[in-house]
């Protein structure tokens, strides 16, 4: 007996490993879902057996001014029977006018006169997360932003939509409780984002270059222990390369010293169109969303509760006309303004100290040819210890960030100093004979992170790691602090709160509108008067797939980088926002001329932004609408013009307008990286083409090339010594 007991507990031994290694083998590498991989839950429309195609018909918010009146009806101003019948229809619109009554859902039994539930003030991404939040639980919701949706912070991030590997680290050496829970929320988070706006995010591979030997098992050790806590909310598992694959998936890297390289996945995003897609999608769902309206006080009782605000529409100022203040009534107030929080909480009480500890983060965008397409890459400790993003953006390349104190302003500009030292930094992993040069930075702005202090912790020093709910005594609900990632968990705190202070009853939404624009999709099904954030899907995300640039190029004959381009920024609404463009002329592409020759985005995008995403000025557009200020200051100056007829045609601006949008654009895209001699460039300077012309000094900052000879000296005929040129009236020119 014992000879086969010898045999055969090698053989049960070497089993039971086999199995356990498959296992582990199964489990790094079982089939996952990947976001957008999936059909669209809406297919495409089909051509009928007449050869004719019937584009999809989607749901319309309301306007603007018929949002505004809504606001002032709040309080008994304007009562209309009309309008409280009007806001329970729900109709569809045709894909290119306003033929048809606004689809408004959660309003079926309230009137437009009684005050409102809830108040957001801030249109970031907090605000629209909680007005969204709010509207869907079917609560009677309005939001309003002093500039326009995402005109702060929110549009300002790294586009990272991510647990933080540094928080992990952090965690683990500091035995921090609170920033494994950060990270582990926003993990769960990030499953989310994902999920319910696929078109404007996706999964991103980044790489930690592993310059020494021992460098390898400590961070192949951090990323599997950031899979493990990303579980079933994670996708591809984290993954070592050698030396050679490593250059060859990121040949820009630095070859000395260099053993090899980790890569762990995480999300990334369009920020700015993200939040406006939330702020459209709360107006579906029945919120009063409105930008470019300031709230100038804050309104109580006799008991000293607040029981509204009045504000202005700053619209009406730049028309040149005057904004009469109105009331706005609501049983509860949330403040949403980010690093404006303390703004807002001392017209509350004037005394209070503030919480707000405001930090700036500069960014900068490069060429794209500085990374490759789909790899990003993060150096885990630069030369002060902090952390910096390389990562590929609609494009080009995004470079950051800083972490620094700083004043609040609206538009902050990035300093000469942080640039330099971001340039520096990507000089160090990239390869020698790469020129990181000042002038290869396109666009460069700084974004105001609103680090909070607890105002109840003895230590009025220390920040939270992560966000902040309280509420004063007059009733004022606070939420700051945060990150994009988490931004629907801060909503649904910060709406489960307002809940309790102000005894607000939920209720399901009855006659929730149609998202998809088809019968087929009933999101109405979960709306039960919880909070069901995580799976209400954002405007253009129901029939979004991978192939629909092919539709749209099929049917509309759309350029096939501009196709794509609007199936990413808008998912079904890409139908849309084709209708609205304009004809070449030319053979092909049939549609979209384009606004800068540069990039992708077209004509018909800021018809889209005006009259579906209450656009109100060029910078919204070339801003948060398009990211072309981000992208390319220079081409943004440049497109200006265009930009500024289209929207003339829209909303009828006269002379004046034009000049101010002309100067308040300008002066903007000073805090995107302008150069500060274009500041006083004229409409006609741009037209003309001078805009493009730099002194010798500023040739060295924001000069894209060289100044190169016309001819290689070995192919000129000139006799040695002379300067290798070809003449205008040279054969070669004509």
């Amino acid at each position: 007996m014992a000879t086969p007991r010898r045999f055969l507990r090698p053989v049960l031994y070497t089993s039971a490993a086999a199995v356990a290694g498959g296992g582990v083998l199964y489990y790094i590498n079982r089939p996952r879902r990947i976001p957008g991989s999936d059909p669209a839950s809406v297919p495409p429309p089909r051509y009928n057996e007449d050869g004719k195609l019937s584009p999809p018909r989607f749901p319309l918010v309301k306007s603007r001014e018929e949002q505004i009146k809504d606001l002032k009806r709040s309080s008994g101003a304007h009562p209309s029977v009309n309008a409280i019948k009007g806001a329970t229809t729900s109709a569809l619109g045709s894909l290119t006018g306003r033929k048809e009554e606004p689809s408004v859902a959660g309003q079926d039994k309230q009137d437009d006169a009684q005050p409102y539930d809830l108040l957001v003030i801030g249109g970031g991404a907090t605000g629209a997360g909680i007005a969204l939040d709010a509207a869907t639980r079917g609560l009677k919701v309005a939001m309003v932003e002093r500039e326009d949706f995402a005109s702060g912070t929110s549009s300002k991030s790294t586009k990272l939509v991510h647990g933080g590997v540094r928080y992990l680290e952090k965690a683990v050496w500091e035995l921090d409780y609170n920033q494994y829970k950060l990270v582990t929320e926003a993990l769960r988070e990030r499953k989310y984002f994902l999920d319910t706006a696929p078109h404007l995010s996706s999964w991103l591979p980044i790489m930690i270059p592993v310059q020494k030997w021992w460098q390898a098992p400590y961070f192949w050790a951090g990323t599997k222990a950031y899979d493990f806590l990303a579980g079933s909310e994670g996708i591809e598992s984290s993954y070592f390369l050698t030396k050679s694959r490593a250059l060859d998936a990121f040949p820009m890297l630095r070859k000395e010293n260099l053993f090899g390289a980790m890569v762990y996945y995480d999300g990334a995003h369009n920020d700015s169109r993200m939040n406006v897609s939330l702020a459209m999608t709360a107006a579906l769902y029945g919120a009063t969303v409105v930008n470019h309206v300031e709230v100038t006080g804050l309104e109580k009782d006799a008991n000293g509760k607040l029981i509204g605000a009045t504000a202005k529409d700053r619209v009406q100022e730049k028309d040149g006309k005057k904004a009469p203040e109105f009331s706005i009534k609501a049983r509860g107030i949330i403040n949403a303004t980010g690093p404006f929080t303390d703004g807002v909480r001392r017209m509350d009480e004037p005394d209070v100290p503030e919480i707000v500890a405001p930090s700036s983060g500069v960014h900068v965008i490069l060429p794209g040819y500085y990374s490759p397409s789909k790899m990003g890459l993060i150096d885990p400790k630069t030369s002060d210890g902090r952390v910096i993003f390389f990562l590929p953006w609609q494009g080009n390349t995004i470079a950051g960030t800083t972490d620094a104190p700083t004043a609040i302003s609206q538009n902050p500009i990035a300093g000469e100093e942080e640039i330099n030292w971001i340039l520096s930094e990507v000089k160090g992993y990239l390869a020698p004979d790469l020129n990181v040069r000042r002038g290869d930075v396109l666009a460069a702005w700084s974004g105001i992170r609103p680090l909070v202090k607890d105002p109840k912790s003895k230590n009025t020093e220390s920040l939270v790691r992560n966000h902040l709910i309280t509420v004063s005594d007059s009733g004022l609900l606070t939420c700051a602090g945060g990150k994009w990632t988490t931004y629907r968990q801060m909503a649904e705190e910060a709406v489960d709160e307002a809940i309790k202070q102000y005894d607000l009853k939920t209720h399901p939404l009855l006659q929730a509108p149609r998202v998809s624009g088809s019968e087929m999709i009933d999101d109405a099904a979960p709306l039960d008067g919880t909070c069901q954030t995580h799976q209400v899907r954002l405007i253009g995300a129901h029939g979004f797939s991978n192939t629909l640039f092919i539709n749209l190029i099929q049917h509309f004959g759309l350029e096939s980088i501009v196709a794509k381009h609007l199936v990413e920024s808008y998912g079904d609404r890409a139908w849309t926002v084709a209708a609205l463009s304009a004809p070449t002329e030319q053979r092909y592409p049939v549609r979209g001329l384009k606004i800068s020759a540069l990039y992708p985005f077209i004509d018909g995008e800021i018809r889209y932004s005006v009259r579906h995403e209450y656009a109100q000025t060029a910078v919204d557009v070339l801003a948060r609408r398009t990211r072309l200020a981000f992208l390319n200051a220079q081409a943004a100056l440049e497109a200006l013009p265009k930009v500024i007829d289209l929207m003339s045609e829209e909303l009828r601006w006269d002379k004046k307008r034009q000049e101010k949008e002309w100067k308040d654009t300008v002066q903007f895209l000073a805090s995107m990286g302008l150069a500060k001699s274009k500041l006083g460039v004229t409409r006609k300077d741009v037209e003309s083409g001078k805009a493009g012309e730099y002194d010798e000094h500023e040739r060295k900052l924001y000069s894209r090339h060289d100044q190169p000879a016309d001819l290689m000296e070995s192919d000129s005929k000139f006799p040695s010594g002379e300067k290798p040129i070809v003449s205008r009236d040279s054969p070669v020119n004509k």
